[in-house]
């Protein structure tokens, strides 16, 4: 039989999370965010559960194409635009809109050769310093593409740096107000973060939300909030069982670098999973975990493909335990506990992002359509 760790995708928690979406921007249409193959899920997994959405955002023209294949006929974003002019031959056979964050993707639109216009989506950078053109810069941006024949409609969008802390958006806010206040095109500024947090009080219009995490049931600022606090659902289950059981004597340890040592006689468990998994290696003694639906610790240093568990709270509960027992690294149990990848992720020092897009290409991977 084939190693019993797994990945499983949940269609409907995909499905519920676009729903709470929908109930924070109820005026807006929604871009499901699928770059990265869908955060980990795989795209042809997660459609299911997103077709519901407006339109997809993605990255490269090789994940366009993949939702094309899957019968999408609506709107596709590129969200970093084309790299290259022949790029733009693509978009016009896809159609597919794209942003234009610097002069060289003005260059590239102004010698193309098109019978159809493109919708392109002008980026601002006001303040998050990565890709688009300064407040400063905007309108003349702008404006050469709005004398372009291959330039149909220009939206408008920026990307907040501070959506999901103390800092939040109204500086940003106020440099795409002045640089945009009568300018034509629709709005795109809202993304995970600014979604759920700041969608009561908008003072800039978006047309279009670009939810990302929030889709596959990870919240943009935890710890502050929690998902369940967000009504968001996990949509990525990890799962495997227990390999062999080891009892320790007080002073024994545990794993490379022998970094745990028992205090008190103990039982620890060995599951099938490692970092060769997608599983941080700098993962700690403490993060959390389950074993047949009763949360439990990790003890000692991840390896390539085992990491070791403390047996102790399913004694204490009377859980029995042994061989083959269910472990959930995160999501759900077969038994229904949830754990959130967010905890997790935050015990291991790092973000459900990383988790969910870490998961190797080793592990086999499931949809759940209940």
């Amino acid at each position: 039989m084939p190693r019993p760790i797994q990945a499983t995708v949940h269609t409907a928690a995909l499905q519920q999370n676009l729903a709470q979406v929908r109930r924070s921007v109820p005026d807006a249409r929604v871009w499901a965010v699928v770059k990265a193959n869908a955060y980990g899920h795989g795209i042809e997994r997660a459609f299911e559960g997103l077709r519901g959405a407006d339109g997809f955002a993605l990255l490269d023209l090789a994940e366009a194409e993949r939702v094309r294949r899957l019968g999408w006929r609506g709107p596709i974003l590129l969200l970093e635009g084309v790299f290259e002019a022949r790029d733009l031959e693509l978009c016009s056979r896809l159609d597919l809109w794209h942003a234009v964050h610097c002069d060289e993707q003005i260059d590239m639109l102004a010698a193309h050769k098109t019978q159809v216009p493109h919708r392109v989506f002008l980026k601002m950078n006001s303040g998050m310093n990565r890709l688009g053109f300064t407040p400063e810069r905007y309108r003349s941006a702008w404006t050469r593409l709005n004398a372009l024949p291959q330039v149909d409609e220009i939206s408008l969008m920026t990307h907040f740096s501070d959506a999901d802390g103390p800092r939040g958006i109204a500086h940003q806010e106020e440099a795409f107000l002045a640089a945009t206040a009568d300018l034509p095109g629709e709005r795109s500024l809202a993304n995970s973060a600014a979604t759920l947090r700041h969608s009561a009080q908008p003072r800039i219009k978006s047309d279009w939300a670009r939810p990302g995490i929030v889709l596959y049931g990870s919240a943009p600022d935890f710890p502050e909030h929690s998902a369940a606090h967000w009504g968001l659902q996990p949509t990525l289950s990890l799962n495997t069982r227990l390999l062999a059981v080891q009892d320790l004597a007080p002073g024994a340890t545990v794993g490379y670098g022998s970094r745990f040592q028992a205090e008190v006689p103990m039982r620890v468990g060995i599951a099938a999973c490692g970092y060769a998994d997608g599983y941080p290696r700098h993962a700690d003694t403490g993060t959390p975990i389950l074993v047949n639906g009763v949360r439990t610790r990790l003890v000692g240093r991840v390896s390539m493909d085992m990491l070791m568990l403390d047996l102790t709270p399913l004694e204490q509960a009377g859980v029995p335990f042994g061989f083959g027992s269910e472990v959930t690294l995160w999501g759900r149990s077969s038994k229904g506990a949830v754990l959130p990848i967010d905890e997790v992720a935050h015990a291991a020092g790092t973000v459900g992002y990383e988790l969910m897009c870490a998961v190797a290409p080793r592990v086999a991977m499931a949809v759940d359509i209940g």
